[in-house]
């Protein structure tokens, strides 16, 4: 009797495991984080100190909730001077850069005077060159006009004298026509110098032009230069202008204000301590209604992860019961879907997956009681396969099986034309058939 109640027991122990083994079971990829603000502008931060000083008094306490601009804690500078020697320092690079522009409005008024006198002068020079030249072709006609009576006065003299050698005009004629070509001579040679004069003063006009577009061109080039300088100034001038500014307002930022609603969490430096510019003073934890959870997954299952994918989170202070292969039965966790996965690791090969709250599921505990920090657990669903394959591959440490889809038509046509293979196949068993 006992042996055969011993083979009941064994056949029933054989048939559950078997029935265990065909057990459907839901593959997840656990890991472990903590709650964060959806958006990083309402995680946690640091109150950095503008200046650098001492901390005088602080307004707030550890744990205190605030409003944005609500003021924080007041610093005192080391110096109680140097405040008044940026203004002065201020001050001398307003009055440069004034002075500057003033310089550079005062040659760009010049400018336009050198270019007007030049252009007069160049005016003038060239009237003077045309009526040099005027005067040259004058001489040139006086000249001709003045050989023409030379040549006449020498035919006269020439028939005087042959009538006076046959005795046809008196002595006196001869007289007056030798006067008449000395005359015209003497009229020749003086249109001969004027012409000579006119071309000499014709010259020396035509260089005076040139002088004058050569002294016009250096004064502009000079002129500009010149302001090219003082429009350098000015630009250097309005280049510092803003950095003393900017030094000016932090320093006299020493009362610092809440950037944003939130809770002190942290107060890191007490009253009368010497701080440095850019020294974290506190840390506040900014108030935030939108919630996620950043779990660190283990690198082997991130490329199964993918956004969209569905995940059971349990909170730290929250007693829960979480069957990995069974969410169904699952109590007192929380839904959620991957938001995001990491491009690259945190450097020690877990890949940070930012989780959401699934909007299909109960809410998650409010923020009073689940605040920024508390740790969590999640598990994200994967593939659902048997109970026996998840044992076999826990024992051989593989991965999670990844779904393997069905190719579309389309698929196969980018592979190379998997019909057509398919077909080509066929034809070469029927040809080799009939061979």
């Amino acid at each position: 009797m006992a042996r055969a109640v011993a083979k009941y027991v064994l056949l029933l122990c054989i048939t559950i495991v078997l029935c265990l083994i065909f057990l459907p079971w839901q593959q997840t990829s656990e890991g472990s984080g903590r709650v964060v603000a959806y958006a990083p502008l309402e995680r946690q931060q640091g109150i950095e100190s503008p200046v650098t000083g001492r901390v005088t008094h602080w307004h707030v306490v550890e744990g205190q909730k605030v409003k944005k601009g609500d003021m924080i804690v007041g610093i005192a500078d080391n110096d109680p001077e140097f405040l008044s020697r940026l203004g002065q320092e201020r001050d001398a690079v307003i009055n440069r850069l004034s002075a500057a522009e003033m310089r550079a409005n005062s040659i760009q008024s010049r400018i336009l005077a050198v270019e007007s006198s030049v252009q007069n002068s160049m005016l003038a020079a060239e009237n003077r060159a045309r009526m040099a030249g005027d005067r040259v072709r004058g001489a040139e006609q006086a000249l001709d006009g003045a050989n023409a009576k030379v040549r006449t006065a020498d035919l006269n003299i020439k028939r005087q004298k042959q009538l006076f050698e046959k005795g046809l005009t008196s002595e006196r004629n001869v007289e007056l026509a030798q006067l008449e070509i000395e005359s015209a001579i003497a009229e020749r040679d003086r249109a001969s110098a004027t012409l000579d004069a006119a071309k000499r003063e014709q010259k020396a006009l035509n260089a005076e032009l040139q002088k004058v577009k050569y002294d016009g061109r250096a004064s502009l080039d000079d002129a500009r230069a010149s302001l090219a300088s003082a429009r350098s100034e000015v630009a250097k001038a309005r280049e510092e202008l803003p950095k003393i500014e900017s030094r000016v307002s932090r320093q006299r930022s020493q009362e610092i204000y809440s950037p944003r609603d939130g809770t002190v969490m942290r107060i890191l430096k007490p009253d009368g301590q010497q701080i440095a510019q850019g020294e974290i003073l506190a840390v506040i934890v900014p108030a935030s209604e939108e919630r996620a959870v950043e779990l660190f997954i283990s690198g082997n299952d991130i490329p199964l992860i993918i956004e969209g994918k569905k995940v059971r989170l349990q909170f730290q202070g929250w007693p829960a019961l979480q069957i990995s292969g069974w969410p169904e039965i699952a109590i007192a966790t929380f839904g959620g879907f991957v938001q995001l996965v990491d491009v690259t690791d945190n450097g020690t090969g877990s890949f940070r997956v930012l989780i959401a709250p699934d909007p299909e599921e109960d809410p998650w505990p409010p923020a009073r009681y689940l605040r920024q920090g508390v740790r969590a657990r999640g598990w994200i669903f994967l593939n659902r396969v048997s109970l026996g394959f998840e044992l076999w591959r826990k024992f051989n440490d593989f991965p999670p099986m990844i779904p393997m889809e069905e190719p579309t038509l389309r698929q196969e046509f980018e592979q190379g034309g998997g019909l057509f293979k398919k077909k080509d196949k066929g034809t070469d068993k029927n040809k080799g058939a009939e061979k």
